[in-house]
């Protein structure tokens, strides 16, 4: 550098050291720092203060997002939807900072509450209508359907003034009695006695005295349609050929119809002294009278005796007709001490034998009388004879049987004889419990008689159980009683059927076995997760009910592959069915917030995230202005890099890192270190402007993204970055040492 020039005064030594002293000082300051406040002081009112790794931060509270300093507003849950928020059969409803659910019409949570967040495993089932009776009226049937219920007419009645199915409040119908009016009339007959008309009533029809019939079609039935079946009865003239007939047909047609029915008649209750039995008819319209006689048959019991203690045998008077006959054997028994009447029975005997002869089941020690007659149309003179059977002999065996068990759940019963001996009663009381119910509890009680020494009762009893089976001779001067413990095994048949999952958590059943059972099943679940090999959930647990349609709200881990395992306790095989859980928001990013105001923005740490709640497949970096941080979604998918034309106004993404190429220790980043990130161009911030910068977290599996999101820092008026102040400084530190080296050449 040459001389000052001519004219011009040198400058003056103070004027160098001063601007030596702001050179120096330029350097040393370079740029506004981070601004250094009480970070908890500055929290949002609905966001919480907390401390991480020595750093003070601020995080908005659940149910609201933002910053936790300037902004924290209401994170609508609702906005997903009332199916996938609350679960089926549901309507959402936003509050601040939380949600609540409520059934819809015709449903009813399973907490019997009116609210509820299903968090807690509650959900809306439907509530059964029908439960409350005549809600259909007279004659009407109930059936509940899935939010609702709906009325049919039952049996007996038809819908009126109305469709049908039909709802109360909503439709006219009423249900009226079938009514089939007056029963229609048949020609030559009259119905016997009396009757209604409402379905399913008879009438019973007779021909009028001197016309006659079938014995079939005699009856008419009101039906469902409202009308009488029609009669079939065909009541006709003796006088006259059967309807239908006339003198054209041959008079010989006539003449062997005639003659069967006589004939018939002779061989029931009659005996023919001889004469024609054919009538002709004539050409006046008249049946020639026949001079076929016929006595009445009158049988003549004789000889009526008592054989082997109950047999009785007699002897009938020889006839002219060796046909069937038909005898009433009436018993009447009586005890001696007290006298009353222990055995009345009526047996009947149908035997062609001129000896008849018939052994009765009568009882031990007690007098008889038994009478002997014939069943019409015959007619005999009754016969009867008195007689007591002999005592019951007990000293045969004592009374003495012991009990095997064979086949799981039948009994052989072994009396102490060597030969048939006289029926005895035997008493079994069966009770069975189950160790693991408290409540359950199968009692049966029944008598068995039997006479045979070896008897077998086969009992029917519930699978599982532990009984106790009590045997007791009834009338045996003295008591003997043997009881025996049977263990059912569990069932070989599969006792649970039509097993399905609902509200993705939820499992329901069905049980195969009688209504109002107690039934304990066993739960085994077991989860896994295809991208944490370490991750096991495995849960065990019983549960107790006497629905036959049990339903089960598990606690699962979301984004895992389950196999869940029911087994009723009472059967020996499990059904296994397979679930899958959606993923939900991966936990919140861990940041450590800056605000900036006018000065470089700090190197930021990323921190690897759990993966609790699925599968996190990656990490961005989203640069939005400040002015929009209010409404911005953190599951929005419209992210923009730096390069596309809407970046100025709506944000754009600077870096997005693949979750497998983040370390498990903390990684730097610097927002505009003009760097490609994956596919997005880390640009450098412009100067003058607000920005707000997000760390958002993505969760993506089986078609399902999920997202979270915090504030990393807030830049007011924006400078230049930390490589851009380097360049300044150093600068500043040129211009320094020139004007040092001028202060030197003045000197």
């Amino acid at each position: 550098m040459g001389p000052w020039p001519r004219g011009a005064g040198r400058p003056p030594r103070r004027l160098l050291r001063l601007l030596l002293l702001l050179g120096l000082a330029r350097g040393v300051t370079g740029a506004h720092g981070v601004e250094g406040v009480d970070i908890c002081a500055t929290c949002h009112e609905h966001a919480t203060c907390k401390q991480r790794e020595g750093k003070k931060m601020c995080i908005c509270k659940y149910g609201f997002v933002g910053n936790g300093r300037t902004q924290c507003v209401d994170k609508n849950e609702c906005q997903l939807g009332a199916t996938v928020v609350c679960g089926n059969h549901t309507s959402c409803h936003n509050t601040p900072g939380g949600f609540y659910c409520i059934c819809l019409e015709g449903y009813r949570a399973t907490n019997n509450n009116e609210t509820f967040i299903p968090n807690d495993g509650t959900f809306c089932t439907d509530i059964d209508e029908c439960e409350v009776s005549g809600l259909c009226g007279q004659g009407g049937r109930c059936v509940n359907t899935h939010g609702s219920f709906e009325c049919h007419c039952g049996d007996g009645y038809v819908p009126k003034s109305g469709p049908e199915p039909f709802h109360p409040t909503r439709d006219a119908t009423s249900c009226t009695e079938i009514d089939c009016g007056i029963p229609p009339e048949v020609p030559d007959a009259y119905i016997v006695g009396n009757y209604t008309s409402t379905l399913g009533s008879q009438v019973r029809y007779t021909c009028k005295e001197g016309f006659f019939g079938g014995p079939e079609g005699t009856v008419s039935s009101c039906t469902a349609l409202g009308t009488w079946e029609s009669p079939r009865l065909n009541c006709q003239d003796p006088r006259w050929p059967p309807s239908g007939s006339a003198a054209r047909i041959p008079n010989e047609d006539l003449r062997s119809s005639l003659s069967r029915w006589l004939l018939l008649s002779v061989q029931r209750a009659f005996e023919s002294a001889g004469g024609k039995v054919t009538s002709m008819c004539t050409e006046r319209c008249t049946w020639r009278e026949s001079s076929l006689t016929c006595t009445e048959i009158i049988t003549e019991i004789n000889a009526l005796s008592v054989f082997n203690n109950t047999c009785v045998r007699w002897q009938i008077n020889p006839g002219r007709i060796n046909s069937t006959t038909v005898y009433v054997v009436h018993i009447v028994g009586h005890q001696v001490d007290p006298v009353e009447s222990v055995h009345e029975e009526t047996v009947n005997l149908t035997t062609d034998s001129r000896s008849p002869a018939v052994c009765l089941d009568l009882y031990q020690g007690t007098n008889y009388t038994v009478s002997i007659s014939t069943a019409p149309p015959r007619r005999s003179v009754p016969a009867r004879i008195g007689f007591q059977t002999a005592e019951e002999d007990l000293s045969e065996d004592g009374g003495i049987f012991n009990i095997s068990v064979f086949n799981e759940a039948c009994l052989k019963l072994n009396r102490h004889s060597r030969k048939v001996g006289p029926d005895q009663i035997y008493q079994f009381k069966i009770v069975g419990r189950r160790g693991y119910l408290n409540d359950f509890y199968h009692a049966v009680s029944f008598n068995f008689t039997t006479g045979e020494r070896a008897s077998v009762v086969c009992l029917d009893l519930y699978p599982a159980t532990d009984y106790t089976v009590n045997i007791t001779l009834l009338g045996s001067p003295e008591p003997h009683s043997v009881q025996v413990m049977i263990t059912t095994a569990p069932a070989v048949k599969q006792t649970i059927s039509d097993i399905s999952i609902f509200n993705e958590t939820c499992v329901r059943w069905r049980n195969t076995k009688i209504a109002g059972i107690e039934e304990m099943y066993l739960l085994h679940i077991q989860g896994q997760r295809w991208y944490q090999k370490e991750f096991a959930h495995e849960v065990t647990f019983n549960v107790t009910t006497r629905s036959q349609a049990p339903e089960m709200c598990l606690d699962l881990r979301p984004g895992t592959n389950y196999s869940v395992s029911i087994q009723a306790l009472s059967s020996a095989r499990p059904v296994v069915i397979s679930l899958t859980t959606q993923i939900t928001e991966p936990p919140l990013p861990e940041v450590d917030f800056f605000t900036v105001h006018g000065g470089p923005l700090p190197r930021l740490k990323l921190r690897k995230a759990q993966e609790s709640n699925g599968p996190i497949s990656s990490y961005q970096v989203l640069v939005v202005p400040l002015a929009l941080q209010s409404t911005f979604s953190c599951d929005s998918q419209g992210a923009a890099s730096f390069f596309s034309n809407a970046s100025d106004a709506n944000g754009y993404v600077a870096a997005e890192l693949l979750a497998r190429d983040v370390p498990e220790e903390a990684m730097e980043i610097a927002v505009g270190d003009r760097l490609y990130y994956g596919k997005y161009y880390n640009a450098p911030l412009k100067i003058g402007n607000d920005y707000c910068i997000i760390l958002r977290i993505i969760s993506e599996w089986n078609k399902v993204r999920r997202c979270s999101c915090a504030v990393w820092a807030q830049v007011k008026d924006s400078s230049l970055t930390l490589q851009q102040m380097a360049g300044v400084g150093l600068g500043s530190m040129a211009v320094v040492i020139v004007l040092a080296f001028l202060s030197f050449l003045a000197a």
